[in-house]
């Protein structure tokens, strides 16, 4: 067999239907202990131990102790931007399942891509951005422009911090509901932290949504288009 990255290993830990149950709760980027990611998958604890010792052993999820409890996350950007690839080229040839009731309508509005907003409300910033002419694209990368760069720092993102990271200003990321882009990289970050920041919105509780209130809508609305 040809030497090189073991390609089929990775995505049969990936597609297994119980750690791609996890791997999509993990997507809010929020870390969360082995117990809550059994009953995502719907196995048995120490069947999800199992589940995350594999994926943590091949880097992707990392595993952080705090206190009793032991916090399992998507270990960084590229591996979420695999999966959220993956999601959208589900969505995109059908390949999905039904739920019902109010939340989906929640999570297809707004919610957070591993750290970035993303859902209809994504789209519509990413959009808004670009006819404004505060991002560029060069081939396939995305850039942040001069213009951009004064309009955020006037929206209160501090530039000194992100400047500071090796991981890219700006990337775009296919969205697996609306099948267009949103906005993900350190600014995508920072701008969602903004928006929680300001009260603009929250993140909710039991899924991945991100609820704006009334006046963050309408602020959203005003800042952005």
């Amino acid at each position: 067999m040809k030497e090189g990255p073991d390609i089929a290993r990775i995505a049969a830990l990936i597609g297994d239907p119980a750690r791609a149950n996890m791997l999509t709760a993990l997507m809010s980027g929020k870390a969360l202990t082995a117990t809550e990611l059994a009953a995502e998958a719907g196995v048995t604890p120490q069947t999800a131990s199992v589940h995350l010792g594999k994926m943590t052993e091949v880097h992707i999820l990392q595993k952080r102790k705090q206190g009793r409890h032991r916090y399992y996350a998507i270990r960084d950007e590229n591996v979420a931007d695999v999966i959220a690839g993956l999601m959208g080229l589900a969505e995109k040839v059908g390949l999905t399942r039904t739920r019902t009731g109010p939340r989906d309508a929640a999570l297809r509005t707004a919610r957070s891509c591993y750290n970035h907003l993303a859902g209809d409300m994504g789209v519509r910033l990413f959009d808004a951005l670009y006819e404004r002419g505060y991002l560029s694209r060069s081939g396939e990368d995305l850039r942040l422009t001069d213009a951009g760069h004064d309009f955020f720092a006037d929206f209160g993102i501090d530039f000194s911090a992100l400047d500071q990271k090796t991981s890219p200003m700006c990337r775009e990321c296919l969205d697996w509901s609306a099948r267009r882009s949103h906005l993900s990289g350190n600014l995508g970050r920072a701008i969602l932290d903004r928006l929680i920041e300001l009260n603009w919105a929250a993140r909710d509780t039991n899924s991945r949504a991100i609820i704006f209130t009334k006046r963050g809508k309408a602020a959203f609305i005003d800042t952005f288009g």
